[in-house]
Formats: C-alpha cells, sequence, structure tokens
C-alpha cells in the first residue's frame, strides 16, 4: 500500500518552543531517530523544499546558516531529491503508479510555509519571470560552500582561544568577525546554550570587539529556571549558568 517493503506508524508528541511547525519538525526527526538503529535516513525534500527554506531565512533576517539551506547530507540525514523540483517527483509517482500520501498540513494556509509555497513563491517566478526556486537553491548551495569553509577556520580558532571552558581574548581580537562569531557560536553551544539567536551572538561578539566593559550576555540555556550568562573578566570570556 506505501509503495515500500514496510512502514511502521510511529505516534509523536508535538510540543515543544517555536510553535506547532518547529514542534512537528522536531518530533519528526526525533521519531526517525530513535527508529533508524544507526542506519542513515533519506529524506524526500525537493528544490522547492531548499528555496522555500532560504526564502524564510531572508524575510526573517536569519543569517547564513538558515539562508544556506539544507545539506545533501548531513549525517545521518540524507537528502537525495534536492535538485529535483516538487512537481518533477510527483509526475514520476504518477508514471510509476505510486499515490503519494499529502500532509494535509502542506495546504494549510495558517502555516507560513504553506502560504510561501502556496502565494510568495509563485508571485516571484511570475514577476520575475521563472527560474526563482532554481536562483534560491542554487544561492543555497553557494552560501554552504563558502559557509563550510568559514566553519573550518572557526574549529581551528576556538581550539586555539579556548582554555578549559573559557575563551583567552587576545587570541580573538584580530580574528575576522565572520569566523569569531563562528567560534563563539561552537563555544556557546558546547556549555550548553540553546537556540542562540543573531543578536545574542552579536552581543557576545561585542565583548571582545567592542568592549566598553558591559554586563554579561544572558542566554538561552534549555534547562527551566536557569539561563546561561556569558561575560568578559580579566581577559577571558567565561559562561556559567544562573537562575532566573
Amino acid at each position: 500500500e506505501f509503495g515500500c517493503a514496510g512502514a511502521d506508524v510511529v505516534p509523536v508528541d508535538v510540543t515543544g518552543p517555536g510553535g506547532l511547525e518547529a514542534a512537528a519538525r522536531a518530533a519528526r526527526y526525533a521519531a526517525l531517530d530513535a527508529a533508524r538503529v544507526g542506519r542513515p535516513v533519506l529524506l524526500g525534500h525537493t528544490l522547492d523544499d531548499q528555496a522555500e527554506t532560504v526564502l524564510l531565512g531572508l524575510a526573517r533576517g536569519s543569517g547564513g546558516r538558515s539562508i544556506r539551506g539544507m545539506a545533501g547530507y548531513d549525517a545521518p540525514w540524507g537528502r537525495p531529491l534536492l535538485r529535483v523540483r516538487r512537481d518533477v517527483t510527483r509526475r514520476a509517482c504518477a508514471e510509476l503508479g505510486l499515490v503519494a500520501h499529502e500532509d494535509p498540513h502542506n495546504a494549510d494556509p495558517a502555516f507560513t510555509r504553506v502560504r510561501l509555497r502556496t502565494e510568495v513563491l509563485p508571485l516571484l517566478e511570475d514577476a520575475l519571470g521563472g527560474g526563482v526556486a532554481e536562483a534560491l537553491a542554487r544561492t543555497a548551495e553557494h552560501l554552504r560552500e563558502d559557509g563550510e569553509v568559514l566553519d573550518t577556520l572557526a574549529e581551528r580558532a576556538v581550539a586555539s582561544a579556548r582554555d578549559g571552558n573559557d575563551l583567552v581574548i587576545e587570541y580573538l581580537v584580530d580574528v575576522p568577525v565572520a569566523v569569531r562569531r563562528r567560534v563563539l557560536r561552537l563555544w556557546l553551544l558546547d556549555l550548553g546554550a540553546k537556540a542562540l539567536t543573531d543578536k545574542q551572538l552579536r552581543a557576545v561578539d561585542d565583548l571582545v570587539g567592542r568592549w566598553r566593559g558591559q554586563g554579561g550576555v544572558a542566554l538561552g540555556g534549555g534547562r527551566t529556571g536557569v539561563r546561561l550568562v556569558a561575560s568578559r573578566r580579566r581577559g577571558r570570556l567565561s559562561a556559567g549558568f544562573v537562575n532566573d
């Protein structure tokens, strides 16, 4: 019935921060991760999904990490259809006599991504003469290539600057800003920060590049009733949990 050797239907609990769309996505990935038993998982994201992700990131000012979209392979997740248009996958299923399941939420205009898919992207395609989805996907690929280089430089820089759980300021001041903010992100995530925003990262970066004696920067820590606070003292950046 499902066109495969077997299928397990796994119920999930769709709760958590970030709204229904984000919570549902997190629940899907958690269920797949629990069921994969060490094996990679192939996902059905298409070029259209990539274009939507890039456009959403642009509209929300989410920064390069969101605008560079989804990776073709990001262990354990593989996306073999990422360069294929959604309409092509539907036609392929029709030619093979397969009936694809359509998630009813994908047609619900209450969700931002659905309105973008059904209203915004078609309008852009019409206004700009087509090719918008492909252009957005190419942009994501170019940004991903650049981002991977910056991430590698950041990993080297954080290894040099780190002393225990602290970062030594003198190793950071001359690091290019694009790399330095990646260093700070890696460091903070390793210490337990959750859902870092661009505004928070810029505030922590100001403790290095625009130091005026300002106080610490409060960050989400993923624990109820506590926050991770990053601060500068005696030539070092430190971060620790404090009660709200």
